[in-house]
Formats: structure tokens, sequence, C-alpha cells
């Protein structure tokens, strides 16, 4: 494959995230049907708004994706431009014009394909128990704390899967051939010989001596580059739903009675582990087929009957089944309604005791033979062992029940009450937390911290706060979260005395100075040795490729792969701002040999993926060209981080 893109991963994410359709891999716009006002949605693709709420979850979810991937390189300005937000708006524009396709084309998936993907799904296979079999009480209590239902989510699943079809198949379609990858490949791994001869500025940084007129004028055209920014000291109230539940902690008796009310997420539903052996009949398959296969089924029936301990041997020669025939028909545990054999395949497996063997079972696939390899009874697990667990659900019941009851009460209190959070606190059992604040967010926490609201910051600043101390308004930050807030102290932006600075300025302008010192006798140097050739004063030679770098800025190892190969010894020059100025003389070129077979086809899948790509864009692009297209306006960032 082509290392440099893999070296280069992170700046290339990047750059998909703000460029590259970020959300067609996201599911869920068909299931938004809440209208609001005009100003509450930000698009109509064929008359289906994309609500403001949408936009709020896509722009959250682009930047926690963006967070993991970059990790401590993460930059949240990044997002926090016009373009930034009108490329966001145009993405799920798209994605409604993709799913509208979708169901134009009455595209949809199989039963089987939902399965396939539930359990290849990272979370759901996190639920598997030690035998194997999904947990589904913990699967259906993470649905529900997702405010879904297992046939919501498989609807949900259904339709991701139906519409990832097109982009698959534009995919599956691209082609890049082998001559350009090879070239492309031997580009990006050729190597060059270089020397290096560095002018630094701590070199000349010595010998600048500014007078006090120069300091002067400098602080006086970057007044504001000395200004220390406005703060302020608050006072917040968070209301949340775990702010909530950690106010008030149930009794034993609480928890007991909402371990019998809820008794269902307590209880296991009967399990059974059983192998089966499959002879194809599908339903729609002549009566003489049906016939002649249930005749081979019988035939097997009294094989197994014969020999149940031979159960396993005898599937894996005879069974049809390609899934299962491999591992002697074993189909795992599994729970009433799992198996695609309907409900007589359910009746008669859940019939067996453990080692028992069906007589034949029809359903829509064909004829099976089931022999039960284990049995689990239902079971409802004793309150002293999910004591725990009932408490967490209890506390997170509580806390979203809570939230939505006291929410708007929390709203009046805060205003109602202008000049203290005091009254508000006590009445909700919630402790006034202190902070300082600055009116734009604060790196060194994390991103959705409440104290790093846009909004929320927004108000702390506001004329009405920072002067007469009145309480914010409660303000929504997403997640089921309100927070508000009352100014105790307000320090104004202010730009220190010229004196204060004095020996700050001095060195801006130290660095300032030689920095242009260096980049003037570095051009002078680079031209002379454009006409001597000299090799004085350089470095021992290096040898550098793309996927290589020996450790040398990427803007320079720009500038040596674009010196003319034909005009050899070349020599670049590179500013470096506040480095100084460098000089590198290219002495030779080397082409990699022949690309292995394999590399070879590595970097054409990936090319092919970029060309993909392109092609998908375009699709997408005519699907917006034909679909009527109404957009209303993307969300300022102070009104959605």
């Amino acid at each position: 494959m082509l290392d440099f893109f893999r070296n280069h991963q992170r700046l290339m994410m990047a750059l998909l995230i703000l460029i590259i359709v970020p959300g067609l891999g996201m599911v869920g716009i068909q299931g938004f049907s809440n209208y609001f006002d005009e100003s509450a949605y930000v698009a109509s693709v064929n008359g289906h708004k994309i609500t403001r709420a949408e936009f709020d979850s896509a722009f959250k979810q682009q930047v926690d994706r963006a967070r993991q991937m970059l990790g401590a390189q993460f930059d949240a300005k990044m997002f926090d431009s016009p373009e930034t937000r009108a490329a966001m708006v145009d993405s799920l524009v798209q994605q409604r014009a993709l799913s509208d396709e979708t169901q134009r084309l009455h595209l949809t998936a199989s039963d089987d394909a939902v399965r396939r993907a539930l359990l290849n799904d990272p979370v759901i296979s996190s639920l598997r128990k030690s035998d194997g079999s999904i947990d589904l009480d913990r699967y259906k209590q993470l649905l529900a704390m997702q405010g879904m239902t297992p046939e919501q989510y498989d609807e949900r699943m259904r339709y991701s899967i139906a519409s990832e079809q097109i982009p698959s198949s534009i995919q599956q379609t691209s082609f890049m051939s082998k001559t350009l990858a090879q070239n492309l490949t031997e580009l990006v791994e050729q190597k060059r010989a270089v020397q290096g001869l560095s002018l630094h500025t701590t070199d000349y940084a010595a010998k600048i001596q500014p007078t006090d007129t120069q300091l002067h004028a400098y602080y006086d055209a970057h007044r504001n580059d000395f200004a220390t920014p406005e703060t302020a000291l608050v006072q917040y109230l968070v209301l949340s739903p775990a702010a909530i539940a950690a106010a008030s902690k149930p009794s034993d008796a609480d928890l007991k009675k909402f371990y019998d009310d809820n008794i269902q997420r307590f209880r296991t539903d009967a399990e059974v582990r059983a192998s089966h052996i499959l002879i194809n009949a599908p339903k729609d398959a002549s009566a003489a087929d049906k016939a002649k296969a249930k005749q081979k089924a019988e035939k097997i029936l009294a094989q197994v009957k014969a020999h149940p301990d031979q159960f396993a041997q005898i599937a894996q020669k005879s069974s049809e089944d390609p899934g299962s025939a491999s591992k002697g028909g074993d189909l795992g545990y599994f729970a009433r309604g799992q198996i695609a054999g309907g409900k007589a395949f359910d009746d008669a497996a859940f019939g067996l005791k453990k080692g028992g063997v069906s007589n034949i079972v029809e359903s829509d696939f064909g004829y099976h033979i089931i022999q039960a390899t284990d049995v689990k009874p239902a079971e409802t697990k004793p309150f002293d062992q999910v004591k725990d667990q009932a408490a967490k659900d209890f506390e997170a019941q509580a806390g979203t029940k809570g939230f939505a009851d006291n929410s708007q009460g929390f709203t009046d209190s805060v205003y109602g009450k202008s000049k203290s959070l005091q009254p508000t606190a006590d009445k909700y059992k919630l402790t006034v937390q202190t902070a300082t604040v600055g009116p734009q967010p604060n790196p060194q926490l994390p991103q959705d911290n409440p104290l790093n609201n846009a909004k929320f910051l927004a108000a702390v600043f506001a004329p009405d706060s920072v002067k007469e101390h009145n309480n914010t308004q409660a303000i929504d930050v997403g997640n089921s979260t309100l927070i508000a807030a009352r100014v105790v102290d307000y320090k104004p932006s202010a730009v220190p005395a010229f004196d204060a600075v004095k020996d700050t300025v001095r060195a801006k302008v130290i660095a300032q100075e030689a920095a242009a010192t260096a980049k003037k006798e570095g051009e002078a140097k680079l031209a002379d040795l454009q006409k001597s050739k000299s090799t004085d004063g350089f470095t021992s030679p290096i040898t550098v490729s793309r996927n290589d770098a020996q450790g040398l800025p990427p803007v320079v190892l720009a500038a040596i792969f674009k010196a003319d190969a034909a005009k050899l010894p070349a020599y670049v020059g590179v500013d470096l701002g506040a480095d100084g100025y460098a000089i590198y003389r290219v002495n030779s070129v080397e082409k990699p040999a022949n690309v292995a077979p394999d590399r070879l086809t590595g970097a054409q899948q990936q090319i092919a993926q970029v060309y993909a790509q392109a092609d998908m864009e375009a699709y997408v692009d005519s699907l917006k060209v034909r679909s009527k297209v109404k957009l209303s306006h993307a969300p300022a960032a102070s009104e959605n981080q």
C-alpha cells in the first residue's frame, strides 16, 4: 500500500472531516418528524425538513469523532467557521437526498442481513456472555436508555444497510490502472540525497539592539497582542439527570419496589443450545422437490436416532446449511425468536431435553433435525444479587424523570430569584459551584463541559450579567443538561502599560528582526550557491523520501521534492519563520526498484477509493440538482457548540 497515505492519515482524515461528505454513514435522517417554526430548521429536501436538532446532533458527533481521531492534536477552532457549518448543512442535505433516492428505488435489507449486522456490531458483541450468547436483558436496557426498542433498532439498522447499497455499488465499480498506480507509487517512494545548511535566528539575536523608539512603535502597533482577556468569577448550578440522581439516594425499600415493578429487567429468558441438520427445500420449491428433500431428511433422521452421539459427524457430512455444517450443526445458545427457522423451529428446540433429538421440523428453508446440547431454563435473579444494578437503573430512571419534571421549574426559579442561585439550589438539592471563565472555551476542559458551551459563555458576559449581577437564564447545553450562572466578580480586558511589558516587547522585536535578517542573508547565500555549486558549510548527506523525512519539517520536505531532478545539484531555500532560514542541496535522485505486486495492488485499491469517493460526490451532487432543496441558515458556532 502507499505508505505516504498511511503515514499522513491524520492530516487526510482531518481534511475528510471538513471537505468530504462526512455524514453519509450516519443514520437517522428519516427518523425525525418533529417540525418547529422556520428558524428551527436549517434546510429542507423534497419537503422534508432538516431540523436544528438534527444539525446540533450531527455537529456534536462530528466534533466527537474528530477529537477521538486526532487526540492531542484536536483543535475545536477548526470547526468554528461559517464554512464548516455550511459544509455540515450540505452533508445533511446530501444524506436526505440519498435517503429519498433509497426509498425511490425501493432498496431494503433482508432479515438475515440485519441479523448479521447486529451480531457484528461491536457494542452488541460486548454484550456476549461467556457461553457466546447475547445478554438480551442488557441489550434491551441499553436500547431503552436511548429511547428505543429492539424492533426500532432493527428498523434503524435495516435502513442503514439499505442506504449503504448505493455508495457500495459505486465504490465497487471504481477502477484504477496498474500503470498509473505504479507511477504514483514510484513518485511517493522516490529518494533524494540532500545536505542542509541552517541560518538560525539565535545567531543574529545577540547582534540586534532595538531602540526605545522601535519598542514603542511595535507596542503601539500590536497593543491587542498584550491585552489580558476579560474574565468572570461565576457561581453556577447544573441541572441534569445525573445531578438529580446524586441529590437523592434511594432507600432499600425504594430499590425493592423498583425491582418488583420491573421484574422483567432481572429475568433471563429460557435459552437452548442446539445443533441442526438442514435439508434445503425452500417454500417456493415444487412439491416433487419437497418430497425428495423430506425423504432424504427421514433417512438422515434414522441415522441420528440410531447414533445420537454422532450427531455432529452426521451434520458435517449431510447438513446443507453452510453456516453451521462445518461446526457440526452447532447454532450456539439462542432464545425464542432469534433463529430464522420460525415458531415451528423454536417449539421443537425448546421442547427438547438436553441431548434430545427432534423429529423432522419444516420451515421456510426446508427440513430440520434438531438436537438440544444444553438447556437453560428461564431465571429470575434474586433482589440481593442484582441490588447494585437495580440502584443504577433506578437512579438513571429517577434522574431522567426528575429532569423532565423539574427543568421548567428550574428555569423559572433562576429567572424569578435573579439575584441569587441559592434558593434554586435549595429547592432542587443542588450544589452551588464556582469557576473563573473567559469569553472563549477553556481548552483545559473537555469540549462538552457545560462551562465551555458558547451560548452559556455569551450569557455570562452579557451586560445584564456583568453589570447588574443578575442570574443568567437557564441555558440548554444539550445532553439533557441546563446550566445557570451569576457573575460574582468581573475583570475587563486591559492593555498593560508599556513599562509593564517592555521586556516582552523587546523579545518580540528581537525575534522579528532576527528572523528577517536570517531570511535576507539566507536568500543572498542561496543565490550565490546556485552560481558556485559549492558544498561549503553543508552537513553530511542524508537520504530522505516522502515516507521517511529523517526528521525534516513538512515544509522542508516539500521544497526538496519540488527541486528540478533534471538539474542537479539543485539548491532550495526555505523560510522557517522564527527558526530562521534553511538551504538544502539536492545531490542525487534514486528511483525505487520494481514495486512488489502486493504493494502495487494496495496502491491500486487506495487510489481507486479516492476515485470512488469523487464518483460518489458527483452522484450525490446530481441527486441534489434533481431534488427540491431549500436552505434556511447554518447556525452560528455560538448556537450549537
